[in-house]
């Protein structure tokens, strides 16, 4: 029998076998704050651990209690976009979320929607006005205006050789005042990857 014969008659002897009987996959529940990382590509332990390191600075540093001594009140942020200028599909959505959680919990800054949620909520709003009972309309030009914006992007830099890679990532935020366009505050966090690609043998 030949090489590829061999292979032939294999893939059918394998085909008849999971028509005959299931082939379900074998799960198994992990904790979600467990690091999981079977690829070496951005995941969501990387997306959390940036989100609070990023957030921890941004919130220790000076420009929150100058705005406070300016104007007695909290400053209002809104998270915008994170580009991703990396070589992988990074999901930005759930890293800016992971953002608006760290800001609304530490309770020093209020946060409003995005940009695409104000429009879901303005919309919900206009349908308000016309099928809901009068009592509990909501009025519009209330929204409360932030006075800041976050916004940022995520890059990579790619060193590979044979068998073995190194992926390093940085990710930049800046903290823009929204009336003057002033920088308020620039933050970074990097992380570094060394992977090591496995090899395939078939004997």
């Amino acid at each position: 029998m030949t090489f590829t014969r061999f292979f032939i008659f294999g893939g059918l002897i394998l085909s008849f076998v999971c028509t005959g009987m299931r082939c379900d996959p074998k799960i198994r529940r992990k904790d979600p704050g467990k690091v999981i990382d079977y690829s070496g590509r951005w995941n969501d332990s990387d997306s959390q651990m940036v989100a609070a390191a990023v957030i921890e600075d941004c919130l220790a540093s000076a420009w929150i209690d100058e705005y406070k001594n300016e104007n007695n009140k909290r400053p209002v942020m809104v998270v915008g976009r994170v580009k991703n200028k990396s070589h992988e599909h990074i999901d930005t959505m759930f890293f800016t979320k992971e953002f608006e959680k760290a800001l609304i919990k530490s309770g020093r800054v209020r946060v409003v929607a995005e940009k695409d949620m104000r429009e879901d909520v303005r919309a919900e709003r206009r349908d308000i006005q016309m099928n809901a009972d009068s009592a509990t309309i909501k009025k519009f030009g209330k929204e409360i205006g932030a006075d800041f914006v976050l916004l940022g992007v995520v890059g990579t830099i790619k060193d590979e050789v044979k068998s073995r890679y190194v992926m390093y990532y940085q990710t930049d935020l800046e903290l823009i005042n929204i009336e003057t366009n002033e920088k308020v505050w620039i933050g970074e966090k990097k992380l570094k990857k060394d992977i090591k690609k496995k090899s395939f043998k078939l004997f």
